[in-house]
C-alpha cells in the first residue's frame, strides 16, 4: 500500500500516467494535457493587444525561422470578418484552423440573423470550440492562443477578447500571449489607456515588442501591425505600410535614447563614486 500511494505520488507530480488523456484529472485537479497546450503558447512569439478610446490595436512578433522565408508571408494575424480580427500564438496549423472556424462562425451569424457577429458572441463561440477539444480523449486541444479584437455595428462598440487553450475567455482593455506576456503586460499597465488613441498605441506595441525581444538569444522577427478603429472605418485592416514603418522606427529611437540614458546615468554614478 506505501509503495502504491509512492508510486501515486510521483506520477502526479511528473505528469506520468495523468498526461496521457485531456480528460484524466490528476490527484491534484491538474490536466497536463491543457497544461502542455499552454506551454506551447507561452513558448512562442509574443502577441499583445490594446483596447484605445478609438478602436483596437493588435501587434504580434512573428519570430523568422529562416531567412529564406519571403517578407510578409505566413501572417499570425488574420481578417475574421469585415469589422473583426484575430492575433494568435502557438502552432502555426492550429492557429490557421481556428481562423477558419471563426470565418464560419462569423458567416453563419451573419446568413442566420442578417448583421455582423457581436464581438461577445464570437469570442464565446471561439472559446467553446477550443474547451470542446478539452473534454475527448480522442482529441488534443490547441496547442494556439488568440486574441480577438472586434467591432459591434449595432452599438457602436469596440471590444477585445483573449481565448486561451483551455477555453478561458476573458474581455481585456489590454493583454498579451507567448513567451513575452508579463513583460508585456508589466508595460500595458504602465500607460493610460483611458486617454490612449490608435496611433499612440501602435508606437507603444511596436516599443513593447522591441524591448521585449532579446537579439542575443532570439531569432530575427517581424513586426505585424492591424488595427480597427474610426481611422479605418470600423474595419480589420494591417496598418498601412508607412506607418507601420514610421511607428517602428519611432519606438526603436525611443528605445535607444533610452539605453544611452541609462548608459549616461552609469557613468555619472561611477564619477561620483
Amino acid at each position: 500500500e506505501v509503495l502504491e500511494l509512492q508510486q501515486g505520488a510521483t506520477m502526479s507530480s511528473t505528469g506520468s500516467g495523468y498526461d496521457l488523456s485531456p480528460t484524466t484529472f490528476s490527484p491534484e485537479g491538474r490536466i497536463f494535457q491543457v497544461e502542455y497546450a499552454t506551454k506551447a503558447v507561452e513558448n512562442s512569439g509574443t502577441s499583445m493587444g490594446i483596447r484605445c478610446t478609438d478602436g483596437v490595436v493588435m501587434g504580434v512578433e512573428k519570430v523568422l525561422l529562416s531567412k529564406l522565408l519571403k517578407k510578409g508571408a505566413n501572417k499570425q494575424i488574420a481578417t475574421i470578418s469585415e469589422h473583426s480580427g484575430m492575433a494568435f500564438s502557438g502552432f502555426g496549423p492550429d492557429s490557421r484552423q481556428l481562423v477558419n472556424r471563426a470565418r464560419e462562425e462569423a458567416h453563419s451569424y451573419d446568413d442566420t440573423y442578417g448583421s455582423a457577429i457581436p464581438p461577445n458572441v464570437l469570442a464565446e463561440r471561439m472559446s467553446q470550440y477550443m474547451h470542446y477539444f478539452t473534454l475527448h480523449g480522442a482529441l488534443r486541444p490547441f496547442g494556439t492562443g488568440a486574441i480577438v479584437a472586434a467591432y459591434d455595428p449595432e452599438r457602436k462598440e469596440h471590444q477585445l477578447y483573449m481565448i486561451e487553450p483551455s477555453g478561458v475567455n476573458f474581455r481585456f482593455y489590454g493583454c498579451a500571449l507567448g513567451k513575452g506576456r508579463q513583460g508585456a503586460k508589466t508595460e500595458i499597465e504602465k500607460l493610460d489607456l483611458s486617454t490612449l488613441t490608435c496611433r499612440q498605441a501602435l508606437k507603444e506595441v511596436a516599443r513593447i515588442i522591441h524591448i521585449l525581444h532579446d537579439e542575443a538569444k532570439d531569432k530575427p522577427f517581424e513586426l505585424e501591425l492591424s488595427w480597427l478603429c474610426a481611422e479605418s472605418g470600423w474595419k480589420h485592416t494591417y496598418v498601412p505600410a508607412a506607418l507601420k514603418t514610421e511607428v517602428e522606427e519611432a519606438a526603436k529611437k525611443e528605445i535607444e535614447d533610452a539605453e544611452m540614458e541609462e548608459d549616461e546615468e552609469e557613468d555619472e554614478e561611477e564619477e561620483k563614486a
